[in-house]
């Protein structure tokens, strides 16, 4: 009987890592390359069964037809174009507040302790685990009672307050903030406001940057919070995409349902190739730990 070499049941394992790498990547990869590259093609050429290969002719007109004339169920066939822009008008702000906000609490609660700052952690956590579903209904009647459903403001308000435990993540990142630093600014007289944004702030930028990016995502991916708490003349993209897809039709447009889905997923696409690199650098440089 041969004698296994030495090295030899590495190898099988080096290449039992590279399967499974390589599955995991094309669990991921498939999709993408399905959407994009049906969105090139005439409808033709789909119900001819390429569904895999490239185009046999290229076409922008999926892409035409999803941004600006595909029907989605409301009045007028304007295709995603204005759900696109209304996702935006509450992404944007409700990430950049709910970012700062939770910088700031997650400072106080590493460097300013107060009583019950444990019972405060524990609620945060628990947070962190409560289906979004369980707020919609309550939330519902409150938007009634407070004039809040006939705008994006209040959807907003609802991704702000949503995104509290995010500063579980900011005080796991100021629990190693030289304390030394924030005694120095306190002699010299300042207070808990001009600390946070002048000596504190400047040094959080891979937490801000990581804790960005995964709300700027979670926000634009939202449903049913877009779905029950938006305006009905101002739904979002996601609402939008599900409208697109759910509207019946004697012949199904795949291929601009596809243009559709990545034009949806299109924004979160580009922020990580544009700060992906700074992503994965706050994740090496600790930013996101227990």
């Amino acid at each position: 009987m041969r004698e296994r070499l030495p090295g030899e049941r590495r190898g099988l394992g080096r290449w039992l890592v590279y399967g499974s790498l390589l599955l995991s990547v094309l669990f991921f990869a498939l999709p993408a390359w399905f959407a994009l590259v049906n969105a090139f093609k005439p409808l033709a050429d789909l119900q001819a069964g390429n569904v895999l290969g490239l185009p046999s002719q290229w076409t922008l007109e999926p892409w035409v037809e999803a941004w600006s004339t595909a029907c989605t169920g409301a009045s007028t066939c304007g295709g995603l174009s204005r759900y696109f822009i209304d996702s935006l008008l509450v992404v944007v702000p409700a990430t950049v507040i709910s970012t700062l906000w939770g910088c700031f609490n997650g400072y106080v609660l590493a460097k300013w302790r107060f009583r019950g700052v444990d019972q405060v952690l524990f609620l945060l956590m628990f947070g962190i685990f409560m289906p979004a579903a369980l707020f919609v209904f309550p939330l519902s009647v409150v938007f009634s009672q407070l004039n809040l459903s006939h705008s994006l403001v209040g959807l907003v308000l609802v991704h702000t307050l949503y995104s509290v435990p995010v500063a579980l993540y900011f005080r796991n990142y100021f629990v190693g903030f030289p304390g030394e630093l924030i005694k120095a600014a306190r002699i010299d007289g300042a207070g808990l406001w001009v600390i946070f944004w002048r000596v504190v702030l400047p040094t959080a930028k891979p937490i801000l940057v990581v804790v960005g990016i995964m709300q700027f995502t979670a926000i634009w991916n939202d449903f049913i919070f877009a779905l029950v708490l938006a305006p009905s003349d101002q739904q979002l993209v996601t609402v939008g995409l599900n409208n697109l897809t759910n509207v019946q039709e004697d012949v199904p447009r795949y291929n601009t349902y596809m243009a559709a889905a990545v034009i949806a997923g299109a924004p979160t696409l580009v922020l990580y190739i544009l700060a992906g690199k700074y992503f994965v650098r706050g994740l090496t440089a600790g930013a996101v730990k227990g």
